[in-house]
């Protein structure tokens, strides 16, 4: 499995690491998860439908942060990947706490996966 990352992913990541120190090794261990299983499994990720896109498109909704001690995978982080089954391929999207955001940003999904 190959990982990419959007420009956009890339600035969400640097901005959240200046809070939360132990992001990269937390998105390693999703990645670790993802390499075994990418497809969407609930409660801990779920597809995102009505995008009208063929891409597959998934919200994962636990992820365990170190540097939110106590709270584990109820961290409140959410991950936007799109997941090319054919190619082994997984594009992250975005990023955030759901405390900044409410819901993932889907013109970003839609301008780069039209």
């Amino acid at each position: 499995m190959t990982f990419d990352e959007l420009a956009e992913f890339k600035k969400d990541l640097k901005s959240l690491l200046k809070k939360y120190r132990t992001l990269n090794d937390d998105l390693e261990v999703v990645k670790s998860i993802l390499e075994v299983m990418p497809n969407d499994r609930p409660p801990f990720s779920f597809r995102i439908d009505n995008l009208g896109l063929e891409t597959c498109v998934i919200k994962v909704k636990k992820i365990a942060c170190k540097s939110l001690k106590g709270r584990g995978v109820n961290s409140g982080f959410r991950l936007i990947y799109a997941h090319f089954e054919n190619e082994q391929k997984i594009t992250f999207i975005e990023l955030y706490h759901k405390n900044n955001k409410e819901n993932e940003d889907r013109d970003r999904i839609l301008s780069n996966f039209k």
